[in-house]
């Protein structure tokens, strides 16, 4: 199929604008409600005070920009305390902004409990988000965990301790799966045993870490990340130089202050934040009649919420349903990086810069678009003259 320019004007909307409109949410007032994970009483509770009966703070993302995405948030705090603002509120309203939902677990903690009671609080709040998620109008099936530091601990936990659901328990809740679907761990304290447990069934994983941060806290994520590639698991990892432990968004740090804007990346990216499906799709790439050298296609879609897709190609491509786009409009940009690979081995410039094409022609007014359909062959041409 012959690629044709489509006359309206895609909308690409920048997850930095998306990043600054969150940042500016943070302060205003929140409405949420507050749930018992157990209402009958939580296994295990020495008594029936609030510290006995871990909760969900509910903070639902705006109907009109909500993508389905949920998150349970796990503060930090050594589990004898709780950071329940700056990793807590201050998360949640940042990722409501973006649309995703989000459950502030107030988990039990030391002296009264063991971190192990904390892990089934966190279990127990991914069952109760998956289990209500017509509710809260989330999707069962993109369900993250994220936390800090101890809670980036419950985070990894629940991502390698799970079970699909107890199908004869008496309570429904209990039914539902306790696999998180993405799990993100921030700055978190990563028990030895942890990596151990990973499989490839983990699921995918965002971390972050400081290298200034407390030798054993940085060196525990380290393992977590090798067994992770070992089992080739889905992760991505950054580990900033500056930033202490407990900064929780990091605002106004230039540095460590962008892993909120890299996560949403990542989110969107891994498709997280739609319900679409992707499909692979294949090609050809020509400029003025003959395939490209060497360079780039992306495939960036209308919706703001939905994955690029790109690759590298020289003149035709291919890319399978785990990395491939949505069905639906998206914009084309052809990235040219080299002329001529005929003689790699002289070392010799083939031209100058990198070209960029979005349009199909230097007259065209509109940029270019195209249709993604599943099975439906993109061939790409661009005129530079």
């Amino acid at each position: 199929m012959q690629i044709t320019v489509l006359v309206s004007v895609i909308r690409v909307t920048q997850l930095l604008f998306l990043t600054l409109l969150a940042m500016n949410t943070m302060g205003t007032k929140t409405h949420y409600e507050t749930l018992l994970l157990w209402p009958e009483g939580a296994p295990h509770a020495k008594g029936t005070a609030p510290k006995d009966q871990p909760t969900l703070k509910v903070h639902l993302a705006p109907s009109d920009t909500a993508t389905g995405a949920a998150v349970v948030v796990c503060p930090g705090g050594g589990f004898s305390k709780l950071a329940s603002d700056g990793e807590g509120l201050h998360v949640a309203e940042w990722l409501n902004a973006i649309g995703v939902s989000v459950f502030v677990l107030r988990y039990r903690l030391r002296p009264d409990y063991e971190p192990t009671i904390a892990l089934k609080d966190a279990q127990r709040a991914i069952r109760y988000v998956r289990h209500h998620a017509a509710s809260f109008s989330v999707d069962p099936n993109r369900v993250g965990v994220l936390g800090f530091s101890a809670g980036g601990n419950l985070a990894a936990s629940a991502a390698t301790q799970y079970d699909p659901g107890i199908t004869k328990a008496s309570d429904p809740v209990e039914r539902a799966s306790s696999r998180p679907d993405f799990s993100v761990p921030i700055y978190p304290v990563i028990p030895e045993e942890i990596p151990r447990l990973v499989t490839p069934a983990s699921p995918p994983t965002f971390l972050v870490a400081t290298h200034e941060d407390h030798a054993p806290r940085i060196r525990s994520v380290l393992p977590y990340y090798d067994a992770l590639l070992a089992n080739e698991v889905s992760a991505e990892m950054h580990v900033f130089a500056r930033g202490m432990h407990g900064t929780g968004m990091a605002l106004g740090d230039p540095s460590l202050g962008q892993w909120p804007e890299l996560l949403a990346r990542w989110l969107r990216t891994h498709g997280w934040l739609t319900a679409k499906q992707r499909t692979s799709v294949r090609g050809t790439v020509t400029v003025d009649g003959e395939p490209i050298t060497w360079g780039g296609i992306a495939l960036i879609p209308e919706d703001p919420n939905a994955p690029v897709a790109r690759t590298y190609t020289n003149g035709k491509f291919s890319i399978d349903a785990e990395h491939g786009p949505v069905p639906g409009t998206h914009l084309v940009e052809v990235h040219l990086l080299s002329r001529d690979f005929s003689t790699l081995s002289s070392g010799n410039y083939s031209m100058t810069g990198t070209e960029r094409y979005s349009k199909a022609s230097p007259g065209a007014s509109a940029p270019l678009l195209v249709e993604i359909a599943p099975d439906t062959p993109l061939n790409i041409d661009i005129a530079t003259k």
